[in-house]
C-alpha cells in the first residue's frame, strides 16, 4: 500500500469546476483508493493505493474526475515521502508562521526553461523565492493576491503548477502522520 497526496488544480475557484469533497472522496474510494481524507474545498487529498506507478495513477484519477464531473482537472500526485520532503525543504519555514505569506507551487515537472530574469523583474522587493526541481517556494509578506510574481509563476517557469499556502501544507503533513 502506497501513501499518496493528490493536489487538484483549479477546482472550486470562483464558482467554477465545483466538486464537493464528499463526492470526490466517494469516487476515489470506488476506484481502489483507501483511507481517503480531504482537506478544505480546494482539492487536497491523502489516501492509500496499491498502484506504485504514480504517473499512471495520476492520469487515471484525472480521467475519473473528468468522466464523473464533466471537466478536466490536473492531478498533481506525490508520494507521502516526496510531499514531506518538499514541505521540509521550505526555505521560508520561519516566515510561514502566519500561514498565508508562504506558498509552495508544486511543479508538473522540473522547470528547465525557467525565465529567471522575468522572475526577478516581477518580484516585489519584499518578496523572496526559491526554485527546486519539484517546487517553487514563494514568500510574499504583502500577500499573494497583490504579488505580480505569484500571478505569473507558471509562465515564468514554463511549467504548470498548483500552489498551496503554508497552513494547508502543515495540515496535509499532519494528516500524513
Amino acid at each position: 500500500m502506497h501513501t499518496r497526496v493528490a493536489l487538484l488544480r483549479g477546482i472550486n475557484v470562483g464558482g467554477k469546476h465545483l466538486i464537493k469533497m464528499a463526492d470526490l472522496s466517494a469516487l476515489m474510494q470506488q476506484h481502489d483508493c483507501q483511507q481517503v481524507r480531504t482537506y478544505i474545498q480546494s482539492g487536497n487529498l491523502v489516501f492509500h493505493h496499491t498502484n506504485a506507478q504514480q504517473t499512471e495513477l495520476a492520469a487515471q484519477l484525472s480521467a475519473l474526475i473528468s468522466q464523473r464531473f464533466g471537466f478536466a482537472v490536473p492531478v498533481y500526485l506525490l508520494t507521502g515521502q516526496c510531499f514531506l520532503e518538499i514541505v521540509a525543504s521550505n526555505p521560508f519555514a520561519q516566515a510561514s508562521l502566519d500561514g498565508k505569506s508562504v506558498h509552495v507551487y508544486f511543479l508538473e515537472h522540473a522547470a528547465r526553461a525557467a525565465n529567471h530574469t522575468k522572475l526577478m523583474q516581477l518580484k516585489h522587493p519584499s518578496e523572496q523565492y526559491h526554485l527546486t526541481d519539484k517546487a517553487f517556494y514563494l514568500f510574499a509578506p504583502q500577500g499573494v493576491g497583490r504579488s505580480k510574481l505569484a500571478a505569473k509563476v507558471d509562465k515564468c517557469l514554463g511549467v504548470n503548477t498548483t500552489a498551496r499556502n503554508a497552513n494547508t501544507l502543515c495540515k496535509l503533513r499532519d494528516m500524513l502522520s
